[in-house]
């Protein structure tokens, strides 16, 4: 059966931030469940954003959409671990791109998880997919395209 493999270039990420395992993120096998593990992806994704000052919806309706999330678990993670989610962005297009993650626990730098998370702008007014606007695109000027 073919494995994905998740490798990001390590200077595409342009942003930390910590999150602790709530005793609520833990699953049957005692350790942080998958589900809780996307939530978290989500919460990192909404801080980045916020830091680099992207909405998630504009007066317009612009905002950007999640297409599809990729995962790989490399170490389980415990209550009460803190854990440190390094993000950035890569592979940009006319509609979006892809927001990677690496998730460690630092008190023994093991890699807990590495994820990417495709996106695209959509107005949700027309819902329709629109181009990445001109102002996003300035922010991170480092970042790949491809076609």
């Amino acid at each position: 059966m073919a494995r994905l493999i998740l490798d990001f270039p390590e200077d595409q990420y342009d942003y930390t931030t910590p999150l602790t395992v709530r005793v609520t993120d833990i699953n049957g096998a005692n350790h942080l469940g998958n589900d809780s593990m996307i939530s978290m992806i989500s919460e990192a994704r909404a801080r980045f954003l916020y830091e680099f000052g992207v909405a998630e919806t504009e007066r317009d309706g612009t905002g950007i959409i999640v297409t599809d999330l990729a995962t790989t678990y490399r170490a389980e993670a415990h209550a009460r671990d803190q854990l440190l989610f390094e993000v950035g962005v890569m592979d940009f297009n006319k509609y979006g791109g892809d927001i990677i993650f690496r998730v460690t626990r630092p008190r023994d730098k093991k890699e807990i998880t590495m994820a990417k998370s495709g996106f695209v702008f959509f107005n949700y007014k027309t819902t329709q997919v629109v181009t990445m606007p001109d102002e996003f695109r300035a922010k991170f000027p480092r970042v790949n395209w491809i076609d």
